[in-house]
């Protein structure tokens, strides 16, 4: 027995060393991430460029790795039922930021996990126009983590889902989220009344005509806006729904009753609607549509307007040259008003002007081109507005799966800091113009084809359509047919639940 218990007194001696010596090698991987990190901010104020930023960021991921390899999973985090991961980001596919590797094998390989800095944040005041310029970042496990998910990619504003976006109802914000949201935003300064732009649920549509539904859509839209007040968040962003083959003069009033409403139970938060691109049953893909809707807001404070430049793009509103650009703000202005412009959506679009379609792609990459946004960054007026990424970061790994790789959000903000002044007739900008063009070029052209195809199905449709004016034996059927492939292509650009 004396023997027993000595060997067993070793072995636990032994699994106590080796435990040190574990958490030895896991210590020794996170201070080498930290002094890779300390030398990508450096070589970024250098003046490196960002090709230079991205190969360091792949450095550190592989440091990252071993760290994670190595260390024990932590007990969950309290606020975890906050959001689910997979509901948290436009880009559809956000990464959870999860305590354990374990579940998400490829979580490991994705770029910008966890606390990781990949770049710094600019100085606002260093810029030659206030722009504050960010992406919509993740909240999964608790509306906190986004501040240190938007501190990690550079920016200086963010958007967030307040809750899981794909369910009708969520547990309540939690007290000691909110009390790490407060800390968070005085640690790293930021203000959540000008510079957080929270997005609404894709469940919700205003202009829902059934009773039931419209009840179950204002109740989601007004615990995010308690949410927002609790926060101190002023700013809430939504898309405002479809008409369900009402008239649209029937829609915009419905959503703006609902608005009012909303702005009578809660005291500060601006509702702040998002052009669309859709077409037919969808409200807002015409400046007129977010014209009628505020014309009817009792509360002209409380409403506002996000431009999606994707979307206006799709819509119809040209924005690739400076001619172009001066056109559709003096319209938006005419019609809307510049006033009641309160955020952005910085997105380039995959497909061509006027399509309708909702395909967003890179700055620079798309049928946009990198000279719209630098018309939006120098424009004087849009000073001070929150400016939000939404392009895509998935990226295939060396196994075939998707990951996600937040640098390229990074790498978009400092690139939209730099066309801040910048001249856009010099030839550095022109090669770096080209130079995006060129990554896009395979996409653009494969959805180029797509609305081709479908413009000449359309066409041949038309002349059915002529031809069948006159009522013939099976003329109901055939357009009960067309009339669903109409409701198929409206929903491309969809906002809001039938």
């Amino acid at each position: 027995m004396v023997r027993q218990s000595a060997r067993q007194a070793s072995k636990t001696g032994a699994a106590t060393a080796a435990a040190a010596t574990a958490t030895a090698t896991a210590t020794t991987a996170t201070s080498v991430s930290i002094t890779r990190i300390k030398k990508t901010v450096s070589a970024k104020s250098n003046g490196t460029g960002v090709k230079k930023e991205t190969a360091d960021v792949e450095t550190k991921v592989e440091v990252k790795k071993t760290n994670v390899a190595k260390r024990k999973a932590p007990a969950p985090a309290t606020i975890k039922d906050e959001d689910d991961s997979e509901d948290d980001s436009p880009v559809k596919k956000e990464t959870a930021k999860k305590p354990a590797a374990k579940k998400r094998k490829t979580k490991v390989a994705t770029k910008g996990d966890d606390n990781m800095i990949l770049a710094p944040r600019t100085a606002v005041t260093s810029l030659k126009r206030a722009m504050y310029i960010g992406a919509h970042v993740s909240g999964a496990g608790g509306v906190q983590n986004s501040i240190q998910n938007a501190v990690n990619i550079g920016a200086n504003s963010f958007a967030l889902f307040l809750k899981s976006q794909r369910k009708w109802s969520s547990p309540p914000l939690a007290a000691d989220a909110k009390t790490q949201f407060h800390a968070m935003l005085k640690q790293h300064g930021y203000d959540a009344a000008q510079h957080i732009l929270p997005h609404g649920s894709y469940l919700v549509n205003l202009a829902q005509a059934d009773k039931t539904k419209a009840d179950q859509a204002y109740e989601n839209f007004i615990d995010d806006l308690q949410r927002c007040e609790a926060l101190g968040i002023r700013l809430y962003n939504f898309h405002p729904g479809s008409t369900g083959g009402e008239t649209m003069a029937a829609a915009t009033g419905r959503i703006a009753a609902q608005l009012n409403r909303a702005h009578k139970a809660t005291k500060s938060v601006i509702t702040v609607i998002e052009n669309m691109c859709g077409s037919g049953n969808v409200v807002g893909s015409r400046f007129e549509d977010l014209r009628d809707i505020i014309r009817l807001v009792d509360d002209k404070s409380r409403v506002g307007v996000c431009i999606d430049t994707c979307h206006a793009f799709a819509a119809g509103y040209d924005l690739r040259s400076p001619e172009a650009f001066a056109e559709t703000v003096a319209k938006f202005d005419e019609i809307v008003g510049l006033k009641y412009l309160k955020a952005f959506h910085l997105n380039d679009s995959k497909a061509p002007f006027a399509s309708h379609r909702d395909l967003h792609a890179n700055i620079g990459t798309g049928f946009l081109g990198l000279r719209a946004f630098h018309s939006i960054v120098n424009h004087e007026a849009f000073q001070d507005l929150p400016m939000v990424l939404e392009t895509p970061i998935d990226e295939k790994g060396p196994d075939g799966k998707s990951v996600e790789n937040k640098q390229i959000w990074a790498d978009e903000i400092k690139l939209l800091e730099s066309l801040i002044g910048a001249d856009a007739g010099s030839a550095e900008f022109k090669a770096q113009a080209v130079e995006l063009q060129a990554k896009g070029a395979a996409e653009r052209a494969k959805v180029q084809d797509q609305v081709d195809k479908k413009a000449v199905k359309d066409a041949k449709k038309g002349t059915k359509k002529a031809k069948a004016a006159a009522p013939k034996k099976g003329g109901r059927a055939k357009k009960k047919d067309e009339d669903e492939d109409d409701e198929e292509e409206e929903h491309e650009c969809g906002s809001g639940s039938d």
